[in-house]
């Protein structure tokens, strides 16, 4: 029996298997993505969430939600998810906060023009 048969392999683990060929764009990061690297980083300096601890954390979130959500969206959650399983934030801060937010911009008009509802 191969080794490769007594090691699962991690939900994030795809190497070796069919796929498509893998689109390669430079693009400037939108502002959300910039704001949630340097929240890694202030989490990481803070001592608060190491980057081992990310990288268990998105791959906790299982094959489903990893092949679903893009990458910096991984990282939030598994940032939430390390959060509330530490005790510094709860499920209910987080929704608050979130609607807190969201109140803020119900109003604004995105920069394109377009309808935020679309």
């Amino acid at each position: 029996m191969a080794t490769g048969d007594f090691v699962s392999r991690l939900p994030n683990d795809i190497g070796g298997f069919e796929a498509g060929s893998v689109g390669r764009e430079e693009h400037e990061l939108l502002p959300w993505e910039k704001r949630c690297h340097a929240l890694a980083d202030v989490l990481d300096f803070k001592k608060i969430i190491n980057t081992e601890e990310k990288r268990k954390g998105v791959e906790a979130l299982g094959e489903t939600l990893i092949g679903k959500l893009p990458y910096y969206e991984r990282w939030i959650v598994a940032f939430a998810n390390i959060l509330f399983t530490k005790g510094i934030l709860t499920p209910t801060e987080l929704a608050e906060k979130m609607a807190q937010v969201e109140a803020r911009f119900a109003d604004a008009e995105p920069p394109d023009g377009t309808d935020v509802a679309d």
